[in-house]
This record gives C-alpha cells, sequence and structure tokens, in this order.
C-alpha cells in the first residue's frame, strides 16, 4: 500500500498491478481489535473503506459483490428460508437478501462489530436493511457459530469474507465447509467470495477440491467484475449440498419485484458459462 497526496493506492504484489481512486479527505482511522479501518471520501467514488491496507469497498461499484454474493444463490435454491452471512459486516449482502420475500431468517456473523458500526455511519445505504425484522446481527466468531449450528437446520451460507489472510483465513479450508455441509440441508447452498481468477486460479482450485472434500457435490465459479478490486475482476464459488448446479429459477428471476443495478436472468446465465481458460483450469 503506497499513499501519495489526494489519492490512496492499494499495490497488489500477486498481479504486479495497482488500483487508486482520487480521494478529498481521510474521514475516520481506526485500529480495531482485529485491524485497521480507514474511511475516505473520494472525488468520484463515493466513500472508500480500506481495511488492512485493502480497499474493501465503495460507494460507487460495491453492487456488483454485493448482488453476485446473494441473487445467484438465491434464484438457485428453491426456496431459501433460513440463512447465514458469515462476514458481511458492511451489509450490502444482508440488504441483498433481504430483498427477497421468501426469505423468513437472516443470521450475520461479523467478528469486528466495527466494520458494521462505521458502515452505519459512513455508509447507510448498505444498512437501511439492518433493522428488518427478519435479520439478527451477532459479532462473534463466524466458524465457531456455524460449527455449532443445528445440523441441516440452514437454507443457504454465504461467506462474506475479506481475502483469506488474518480473522479470515479458517474460512478457506475443508473443516470449515464441513461445518457448512452438515448445518445446510439437503438442496443446500454455500456461497464464498473466491477471489479474482485471473491471479488467484490455484486458490480457487484449492478452494473447490476442499468443497469437494467435505462433501458438496457441485460446485460452480460465477465470474462478475469489481473495479475496486484487484485485476477488476472477481468471483465466487457455489457449491450445493446434493444436486447440481447447472439451472437456476430464470422465470423467478425474470419477474423479480425488486430493483438491481448488475443482476438479472442474462447476467445470471452469462456467469454460468466459463471462460475457456477458467474452464480448463477448473475441470474435474
Amino acid at each position: 500500500m503506497s499513499q501519495q497526496p489526494g489519492w490512496f493506492t492499494e499495490a497488489h504484489q500477486a498481479s504486479g498491478s495497482s488500483i487508486g481512486f482520487r480521494t478529498e479527505q481521510l474521514l475516520h482511522s481506526e485500529k480495531s481489535a482485529f485491524q485497521t479501518i480507514d474511511i475516505y471520501q473520494t472525488t468520484d467514488w463515493g466513500k472508500l473503506m480500506v481495511i488492512d491496507g485493502c480497499i474493501m469497498l465503495t460507494a460507487r461499484d460495491n453492487f456488483f459483490y454485493h448482488e453476485m454474493m446473494t441473487h445467484p444463490a438465491l434464484f438457485t435454491h428453491a426456496c431459501a428460508k433460513q440463512v447465514v452471512i458469515i462476514g458481511g459486516g458492511d451489509c450490502g449482502t444482508l440488504r441483498e437478501v433481504l430483498r427477497h420475500d421468501e426469505v423468513e431468517h437472516v443470521v450475520q456473523v461479523e467478528i469486528d462489530e466495527r466494520v458494521t458500526r462505521l458502515a452505519e455511519q459512513y455508509f447507510p445505504e448498505l444498512c437501511e436493511s439492518n433493522g428488518d425484522p427478519r435479520a439478527e446481527l451477532l459479532f462473534e466468531d463466524g466458524i465457531k457459530y456455524l460449527a455449532a449450528v443445528p445440523a441441516e437446520s440452514i437454507d443457504l451460507v454465504i461467506v462474506d469474507s475479506t481475502d483469506p489472510v488474518g480473522p479470515a483465513a479458517g474460512l478457506f479450508n475443508t473443516a470449515f465447509y464441513a461445518s457448512c455441509f452438515k448445518a445446510l440441508r439437503h438442496g443446500g447452498l454455500l456461497v464464498q467470495q473466491s477471489e479474482s481468477p485471473l491471479v488467484h486460479l490455484e486458490l480457487i482450485k484449492s478452494m473447490r477440491a476442499a468443497m469437494h472434500a467435505a462433501g458438496f457435490s457441485a460446485r460452480r465459479t460465477l465470474p462478475f467484475p469489481q473495479p475496486c478490486y484487484p485485476t477488476g475482476w472477481w468471483s465466487c464459488t457455489m457449491a450445493r449440498k446434493g444436486g447440481e448446479l447447472h439451472d437456476f429459477r430464470e422465470r423467478g428471476a425474470l419477474s423479480k419485484k425488486f430493483h438491481t443495478h448488475y443482476y438479472n436472468a442474462e447476467i445470471h446465465k452469462a456467469a454460468l458459462a466459463q471462460p475457456e481458460f477458467m474452464r480448463e483450469a477448473l475441470v474435474e
């Protein structure tokens, strides 16, 4: 991470590239019990959240990530009523999940409460559903929480985490996926952010192998644009407990009752079509 006057720039060693945003001022900076959190006002991208020197989100482009982390899975599941979000402290994923009327209860388990409190202050549009009676916000270790969830009690687990270092390191292995598998009902889904296909293919391959080892019968990695993340291209990986992942409720996506900025039925179909280099690398 380098800092020039008027700019925040994140240097990404793995890809030999960097992404930066012109800033007007540093609005907030603190070191929580888990990480350093900075909030900037940018000139063109709204507010910017940075955790431990890594860009987490901007007000302008977070919809790509939050919509793709939620709607493909929710329109793939037949009827997801019980949802758990691990991480997701900015609450954008929670907001998108709660757009679905069939969802009866969502538990968001974020280890660092300060991320959520700062999101409420600086990104209130992402937190507009925090008071929904179907939402329950917990601030504790998501790994321990999921390990204690009763077997076959959840329909969808969304792992909305930071990169696989620090507090999130334990969310990318077979032991964690086994906890997810146990907690999910038959036909249930796990979806996890899986970094950039351009530079993290080996991580994606290891995630999918670990999901398979934990018992998940099908895995699909869906790429999508994300301008503020390294390479500008990101992905999420879905896994199913029983059944396949070739189809989704297309009619439901076509007739959705809520507004989105990126996701629609055509985007969902496009995300299921793998680029050749991904298809070759992820053949199973």
